[in-house]
Formats: structure tokens, C-alpha cells, sequence
């Protein structure tokens, strides 16, 4: 696949044209897809990199204007949400139209492109779904060769998020942008396309969406500067806390099953995250702004549950059998940045819902999800202190590798401490 990569760099331009053409047009494979194109060589293109940069920032391309990229995946908090007050409740984002919102707190843009096509895998009499990008992976990566690429392409046209009417009218935008010559030059030049504004929409479209994916591959997203990456390359110190903290998380914790905290077999910096899914029987946000969304979006109301990647899985034919065991469950995000904010008291929304409003609470229900008894079993019921709400989704709850664990509050916090570690931007 590397020969491959850099074939789609180097060749004549007709021949990455007709591959870059095929995989845009591509539906869902009715089997795991074997091949696809392969975008590795693309995602380091310093000019691709500059120019979805622009775009990744550019509040002008919804509808109305106001709404880019970086409003849900800014920076200063790991490439996730900004707005602390929003994370304190629903920890959903508006979207370009101000009283619309979607269902789920959005995931980290950062280490996004390294998520592998989503795919299945046979573990024994189990099949396990592996990749994609979104909580539930329907950005699979099927049809721009990359998951992220596939991401970049959802919100522009989601009338919760940025709202346009069509792929045309987000391309059209671009093409009157202060960047429109960029945009022509560095797709004449990769694809020699002579030019993309007259092209077709969704080819076009495709182009934008790699742009943005080539900027989150690049080193100003994908760091890799955390105090964790220099303790392993022997340049810094972990305290005693953390170093406690990691032998936990390798250990009695149980945290690396899902998130792997150890280099890849070419000495890769570790991703945390094996890129699977689990349902970990988090209860209901029940301030999602979702709940509340007018029925033309939202036609299940207050009643509304979600399935995550089995609600995914059931529309897709070759994967439909296996939707059942898949209720509930959502991918395993990466834990770099996990705990990245401009100060110490500003509050991140932690899982897939927002539900946790801290590091802190949330290993804590890992600890004690099935020790403290349910809610509706206590007097003044406290979720955390004395109990825990029941989960949303009671199927496939993952009771193997969580809720408990019996760790010690000082066991618990040496876990905080050493996810703290994983923040980019670390200065000795």
C-alpha cells in the first residue's frame, strides 16, 4: 500500500483522476472492502494540508454563515467542543440554524485520520466491528479511502450542523472564497483538473473533504507532544502518581484493553484506542437538546434512544444479522487530549452523550458502575455518591473489562493523573 500511496502522488494525473472518480462514486461494498484508495501519500501534501486548514476554519461555508468546522472541534480543548457552558449541559452543538442541534457531543478531530476503514473482524464466534469515523462509524471510509475524508463530508450537509442544500452549493462557496485560487491550483496540481470550480460537484466536493482530512493529519492536529510521548522517548519524568497511575492503567484498571498505551510493532507512538466499540451502559443525558428537536428532525421526541453503531449496522445488508448485538455501542475514543483545556477549572463533557461533566466522574462510574446500587432502589437518590441512573441502552453492556474494578478513591485519581499526561503541548 505504501508503493501504492506514493503511486497516486507521482502518477499522471488521468490515472488518479479515474481512481480518485471511482472511489467517490462508491456504494457501501455488500462485503468488507478489500481495497480502496489508499490517501497516506495524499494527507502529507503540505499544500492540501494549508488549504483544508483554510476551509476547516472557514465560517462562511454554512447556511447561514457563522458555523465552521472549528465551532465543534476547536484546538484549545483537544479538537473537540469549546463552549463550557454547552458542556455543562446537553453537550451538544448548535448548528449554523441556532435552534437546531444534533444528538451526540462532537468527537475529536485530532488522531481522527489514523482510524482505520471500518471493517469486521472474526474473534471466534464473535464478529467485531473495527474503524470508522462518527460515534456509531458510519463514515467509513468506503468512499474517500479515509474515515475522516468520509467525516469532513457530513456536517456541511446536515441541517443540524452547517446546513447547505447540496455538495454544488458548499463547492460554489469555496470558489468565491479569498482561497478559490489555492483551491484551483492544488487540484490542478494533484489531479490536474484544469479547473475544479467547473467541475463535477461531487467530485469537487471529494477534493474538499481530503483537504480537510490532509489539514487533521498534519503535525499542527496529530502532535504528539504530550508528556507521555517524551516520558516514552526517555526525554521526560512521570511522578510518582502518574507512573502509579499507568501501571493502573495497564493493569487493575483495565484501560488498555480498549485503549492501547503501548507502541506500535514499528515503534508508532500508541493511539489509545484499539478503534472497536462498547456499549458501557452510560445512562441518558437527559439534557440533549435532541430530545426537544421539532419531529421533522427528530420524529421519536423524548421517546428517542440511541443505538449507536447497531442502529448503523441495520441499514447496511451485509451487516444488518449483527445489528442486534452492536445496540448501544460506540466507538472507543482515543484518550489523547482527553483531559487538553485552556484552564484547569474549565469543564470538558466526557462520552458519547456528554453526560460526564468531568475525568474524575467518569472513571469513578468505570470503577462503580455495577457496585452502587440503581437509582430508583435509594432515598434521595445521588448519581456517583450512592448510586448510578440506569444505562440507555441495557443490551450488550460491556461487564468484562468495567463497572468493577475496586479501585481506591486514591487508585482512581492515580488514573486522572496519568491521563493528564496524554494533553499535547507539553513543556518540560
Amino acid at each position: 500500500m505504501k508503493q501504492y500511496s506514493s503511486l497516486l502522488l507521482r502518477c499522471g494525473s488521468f490515472f488518479v483522476l479515474a481512481l480518485f472518480w471511482v472511489a467517490c462514486q462508491q456504494h457501501p461494498p455488500s462485503s468488507d472492502p478489500v481495497t480502496s484508495v489508499d490517501l497516506s501519500g495524499l494527507l502529507l501534501d503540505k499544500d492540501l494540508q494549508t488549504l483544508g486548514q483554510k476551509i476547516f476554519f472557514d465560517k462562511n461555508l454554512s447556511t447561514p454563515p457563522g458555523q465552521a468546522c472549528a465551532v465543534c472541534h476547536s484546538p484549545e480543548v483537544g479538537w473537540t467542543g469549546p463552549d463550557e457552558e454547552l458542556n455543562k449541559s446537553g453537550s451538544v452543538y448548535t448548528g449554523a440554524v441556532h435552534t437546531r442541534f444534533g444528538n451526540r457531543k462532537p468527537n475529536a478531530s485530532a488522531y481522527a485520520t489514523l482510524t482505520p476503514v471500518f471493517h469486521a473482524v472474526r474473534k471466534g464466534e464473535e464478529v467485531v466491528f473495527v474503524g470508522g469515523d462518527f460515534w456509531d462509524g458510519r463514515a467509513t471510509g468506503w468512499k474517500l479511502g479515509n474515515p475522516a475524508a468520509d467525516q469532513a463530508q457530513g456536517p456541511f450537509l446536515n441541517p443540524v450542523e452547517q446546513n447547505n442544500a447540496s455538495a454544488k452549493a458548499v463547492v460554489e462557496k469555496i470558489c468565491t472564497s479569498a482561497y478559490a485560487a489555492e483551491f484551483k491550483r492544488t487540484a490542478k496540481r494533484i489531479w490536474d483538473i484544469e479547473d475544479v470550480c467547473t467541475s463535477n460537484a461531487e467530485f469537487a466536493y471529494g477534493i474538499v473533504a481530503i483537504a480537510i482530512a490532509a489539514f487533521e493529519h498534519s503535525p499542527m492536529v496529530n502532535q504528539f507532544s504530550s508528556k507521555y510521548d517524551l516520558y516514552l522517548k526517555e526525554k521526560a519524568a512521570l511522578t510518582v502518581e502518574e507512573k502509579r497511575g499507568l501501571e493502573l492503567f495497564e493493569g487493575k484498571g483495565r484501560c488498555s484493553n480498549c485503549h492501547t498505551s503501548r507502541p506500535g510493532p514499528n515503534g508508532e507512538p500508541p493511539l489509545f484506542t484499539d478503534f472497536t466499540f462498547d456499549n458501557l451502559g452510560f445512562p441518558k443525558n437527559p439534557d440533549n437538546p435532541w430530545y426537544t428537536m421539532p419531529a421533522e428532525l427528530n420524529p421519536e421526541g423524548k421517546e428517542w434512544v440511541d443505538t449507536g453503531l447497531g442502529g448503523f449496522l441495520k441499514d447496511l445488508p451485509q451487516y444488518a444479522m449483527y445489528a442486534k448485538k452492536n445496540l448501544g455501542k460506540h466507538r472507543v475514543p482515543t484518550l489523547r487530549n482527553v483531559d487538553l483545556r485552556p484552564r484547569a477549572s474549565f469543564v470538558k463533557a466526557f462520552g458519547h452523550n456528554g453526560y460526564f461533566k468531568s475525568l474524575d466522574a467518569i472513571v469513578h462510574f468505570y470503577n462503580t458502575r455495577d457496585v452502587l446500587p440503581a437509582a430508583h432502589a435509594v432515598t434521595n437518590p445521588t448519581p456517583g455518591v450512592n448510586c448510578w441512573l440506569p444505562p440507555e441502552v441495557t443490551e450488550n453492556i460491556n461487564k468484562e473489562e468495567l463497572g468493577d474494578l475496586k479501585l481506591t478513591p486514591e487508585e482512581e485519581a492515580a488514573l486522572v493523573a496519568f491521563m493528564k499526561t496524554l494533553s499535547d503541548g507539553y513543556r518540560p
